[in-house]
């Protein structure tokens, strides 16, 4: 792979054109992401488990485990693609299979519901580490254009993340279900045109090919592995299917094994031996080394607290929304959009906030960032928490409060989020840089873990599908109080450590 830029690579507004195709494919795959993620909660809870009592529990045992094995994917498909695939196939093979995953949800039935999840989540492996990769490819070693590339680039997430909520939202509630999930496939499909037409056009010169054709064309079985490869992802769906499917608890309640399910004791398992793992290195480790390492842990697992709230929004909060809020102009599906619409408008003033302060050598250090980040969190949830006190007489509560909890959360992640993947790569030794890389990524996974136990705890059992008002509220207030407290607490932590933090990350700003 060359870092030198060919002469044949034609620019737009200064960057090489390959960008804008990568924009608009990644663009359109979130579209379909955030369309059904939209969709999801309220889809399993009117629908796939409409005739259960305890069907918020359900919906949260499934949502989790379904957002953990999303993101622990993406670990799995980028080794794949770096050492065999290359990105173009990885890209080509995920966004199929994730097409084909949403299309399959807009059939109604149980089965093909698991099965379609599945198959979204093994083409999100191959198809989301790739394309952000991808990216960084087209620009030269030290290329100062190649932050401002991401930004472009990121914003095209957050188009699509903001967007797609709002039009799959209204067609499921004006057609129906499927013709929401429909769309969401049609997103992906674009995508797909998209990048294929770059392709086409060479505007990736040799860019995102195989690293080593002899081991795509190298037999395992007497099948080359570029062959093996996409038949075992397609069988590893009906296994995926299967995990989705056990949501149910492994023991009764109160014994050792209390509310946990299969995915729930694998993520677990997954932990302990991350943790086993680190725990060797940081013996063998330099005293610098292993000051730093221990800053990469930290950070990991405070953006996995702030992640495990944050990702409520697509359960527990769609449910608040749906079931406590005084909806005016949207959907409960389509207040999933307003996170999105907040990092647009509020990107571009915070960058420039950081770099008035660096100026005035006034720009704080990470860990303070982070504290502020989880602050931030935890007053979007008090917000959440206090606006029982105004619910009218149907216990329903002014959606002022649900647009001020947003603004917050998104302050928050803009202060945690965009710093900390690049600290990783600063902190870790360069030896196991790509898997600090890893185990960030599955902080996400992690996170869902936060996500499904929270949503278990404020299920309301019934088996009115109609449910809400004053039924809910308390239950949703006191869970969104407790989770303040979690959150403030663990900023007010963060800020108070900051300056033992700075020490130890040395001359990592």
């Amino acid at each position: 792979m060359t870092n030198t830029k060919p002469a044949h690579q034609k620019e737009l507004f200064g960057h090489p054109v390959g960008l804008f195709y990568l924009f608009f494919a990644e663009l359109w795959e979130r579209f379909s992401f955030y369309g059904m993620r939209a969709l999801l909660t309220l889809y399993m809870v009117n629908v796939i488990f409409e005739a259960l009592a305890e069907r918020d529990f359900a919906t949260a045992a499934v949502y989790a485990s379904y957002g953990s094995l999303v993101y622990a994917s993406t670990v799995i498909g980028g080794q794949i693609s770096d050492k065999i695939l290359g990105m173009r196939n990885s890209i080509f093979l995920g966004g199929i299979l994730m097409a084909i995953g949403h299309f399959v949800l807009a059939i109604e039935n149980n089965m093909a519901f698991f099965l379609a999840l599945a198959l979204i989540i093994v083409g999100n492996g191959f198809f989301k580490p790739n394309i952000s990769t991808f990216v960084g490819t087209l620009y030269p070693y030290g290329d100062p254009k190649k932050d401002s590339g991401f930004t472009i680039f990121y914003m095209g997430i957050n188009i699509g993340g903001w967007i797609a909520p709002l039009l799959c939202g209204w067609l499921a509630y004006k057609y129906g279900w499927h013709y929401g999930f429909g769309l969401a496939g049609v997103g992906m499909i674009t995508g797909l045109l998209f990048f294929w037409s770059g392709i086409r056009k060479n505007v990736f010169g040799d860019r995102g090919l195989p690293p080593n054709e002899e081991v795509m064309n190298k037999k395992v079985l007497g099948i080359k592995q570029g062959v093996l490869i996409p038949i075992l992802t397609v069988l590893s769906a009906p296994i995926i299917a299967y995990l989705l499917s056990a949501y149910k608890s492994l023991g009764p309640e109160g014994s050792f094994l209390g509310d946990q399910n299969i995915v729930n004791i694998i993520f677990k398992l997954i932990a302990v031996a991350i943790l086993i793992y680190l725990g060797s290195i940081m013996i063998k480790a330099t005293l610098d080394e292993r000051k730093k390492l221990f800053v990469a842990v930290l950070i990991t697992f405070f953006m996995t607290i702030f992640w495990g709230f944050h990702e409520l929004s697509g359960s527990v909060i769609t449910l608040f929304a749906a079931r406590n809020v005084e909806l005016t102009m949207m959907s409960a599906a389509q207040t999933n959009s307003l996170n999105s619409m907040f990092i647009i408008i509020l990107a571009i003033p915070i960058s420039m906030m950081w770099t008035y302060l660096s100026k005035k050598n006034k720009n704080p250090r990470t860990p303070y960032k982070f504290g502020l980040g989880l602050l931030f969190a935890g007053i979007s949830f008090y917000i959440l928490a206090i606006s029982g006190a105004s619910a009218n007489e149907n216990g329903l509560v002014p959606f002022t409060y649900l647009l001020l909890m947003y603004f917050l959360l998104s302050v928050g992640e803009l202060f945690m989020s965009p710093v900390g993947l690049s600290k990783i790569t600063d902190l870790s030794p360069k030896r196991i840089v790509a898997f600090m890389m890893g185990v960030w990524f599955l902080s996400s996974a992690f996170a869902f873990q936060v996500v499904g136990f929270i949503g278990k705890q404020l299920a309301i059992e019934s088996t009115d599908k109609n449910i809400g008002g004053f039924d809910t509220l308390t239950v949703y207030t006191d869970g969104f109080d407790l989770i303040a407290k979690y959150s403030i607490g663990a900023g007010i932590l963060v800020l108070l450590a900051s300056p033992l933090i700075k020490k130890l990350m040395g001359n990592v700003h």
